[in-house]
């Protein structure tokens, strides 16, 4: 009998731990189940429950950590819940014992999480933590700083599905094209002979042997990584990409960059810098294509299979058909979203808003801290250049004559430098944090 995929029993990363805030829930979402995530106070671990209070089905997201006990508090009516998800208190109750006779049915569903290379992973299926307590991390051996690598961690969401996702970033042959002027140059693209080695329901294995030796890793659910070798030089530079289906035609990427080389640009360049210059880029560049190619092949799919709709002639398409063959034949070429109750007719549609579709705010700089705290500390900034223009100006023009070209000429400088510096934060460097637009036939 063929094994089929179950999406449901496999470690999923959620976020960055460093992009997570202690002090406040966090909702998210996998699957299609709407999660939250906290951390009791006295802990050392994040928690995951499904994001609904026992009580009314309030959202848990919305709740708080309450500070005397450290437990999650529903913010509608005040219920506590433990790190175990056992409700603790019930400000409502008139006897104390309704709490204690009903912990089993009033306790929130919880779901097994580890923390592993600075990843918050969570098994999405309450039932079975004993597999999960079993069931390896889908690690990289790159994210090792005993082996002498440094990375950095990167998190966004993205208007397209799963699938969509992993047939992109398993195809290396668009980024001369896609990321143009970015990460490739579309005058020096050439033939990218892929190679199948291994093919199995845990597992595909593609080689590319001409230019840099690239070894592309599929472990699925999520785990997409390319390992480059420099040469005969030690030197390893890597991608590891978790691709992780959140909703039809959404998904979401918690990256990892890597490399054992270099180390001091590791330390120098902020991370928020690495973000809004180059890594919300490459995303940008994907983002119109991939949705409007998932709404034209869910559309063609309707009548005809991916191996017409798509004409796959090269080589360069081999982990293409390889993905999507894997799919067909382990999961039916679906994800489970029926499993779950959620209407997928309509998963996707046309959205040629670019503001929408590129919203790098609400798809990555609300999520990552460093990104999150530099640009409000940068909008702090710009009220006090602004502030100290005006009150210098209005101050020099009440002094004396005889200061004012003394002590009123430099003052009148160090604004108008000011202004200058706040000009180029409003209009150049914070909304690369909100949304650059991102047009193809310009690059």
């Amino acid at each position: 009998m063929q094994a089929e995929f179950n999406f449901f029993q496999h470690w999923y990363p959620l976020v960055p731990i460093e992009d997570l805030e202690p002090q406040r829930p966090k909702s998210i979402t996998l699957l299609g189940k709407r999660l939250v995530i906290w951390k009791p106070t006295q802990s050392e671990t994040y928690r995951v429950f499904l994001d609904q209070c026992p009580h009314r089905l309030a959202p848990l997201s919305e709740g708080r950590i309450e500070d005397k006990t450290g437990n999650l508090m529903c913010s509608y009516h005040g219920w506590e819940f433990n790190g175990n998800g056992i409700c603790q208190h019930i400000p409502q109750a008139e006897n104390p014992e309704i709490v204690t006779k009903n912990q089993d049915n009033f306790c929130v569903i919880s779901f097994p999480v580890r923390q592993q290379q600075e990843i918050l992973w969570v098994w999405p299926d309450e039932k079975t933590a004993a597999i999960a307590e079993n069931t390896p991390l889908p690690l990289s051996p790159q994210i090792d700083a005993a082996k002498g690598f440094v990375w950095s961690n990167y998190i966004r969401d993205l208007e397209y599905d799963w699938q969509t996702l992993i047939e992109n970033v398993g195809d290396p042959s668009h980024v001369p094209f896609a990321h143009h002027g970015v990460q490739g140059n579309r005058e020096k693209a050439v033939p990218v002979p892929l190679k199948i080695v291994k093919s199995t329901i845990d597992l595909i294995e593609v080689n590319i042997e001409r230019g840099l030796p690239t070894t592309i890793t599929f472990e699925p659910p999520c785990r997409l990584e390319y390992v480059m070798n420099l040469g005969n030089t030690g030197k390893k530079l890597g991608l590891l990409v978790y691709c992780i289906p959140v909703s039809p035609g959404k998904s979401r990427v918690v990256a990892q960059f890597s490399r054992n080389f270099a180390k001091n640009l590791h330390r120098i360049i902020p991370r928020w810098w690495d973000h809004i210059h180059d890594r919300n880029l490459v995303l940008d560049g994907d983002m119109m294509l991939l949705n409007q190619q998932e709404y034209l092949l869910q559309k063609k799919q309707l009548n005809q299979s991916w191996k017409t709709a798509y004409k796959l002639p090269t080589n360069a398409d081999k982990f293409v058909i390889e993905f999507h063959n894997w799919f067909d034949k382990y999961c039916q070429g679906k994800l489970p979203w029926t499993d779950l109750g959620i209407n997928v007719s309509e998963s996707t549609t046309i959205n040629d808003n670019h503001g929408e579709m590129l919203d790098r705010y609400k798809q990555h700089t609300q999520h990552c801290s460093s990104c999150r705290t530099t640009v409000k500390n940068l909008e702090r900034l710009q009220i006090a250049l602004l502030a100290y223009f005006v009150i210098t100006i209005s101050g020099v023009v009440v002094l004396p004559d005889n200061w004012r070209l003394q002590l009123g000429l430099p003052l009148v400088i160090t604004a108008l430098l000011g202004l200058g510096i706040y000009s180029w934060l409003k209009f150049s460097l914070i909304p690369k944090f909100y949304f650059v637009d991102y047009i193809h036939a310009e690059k």
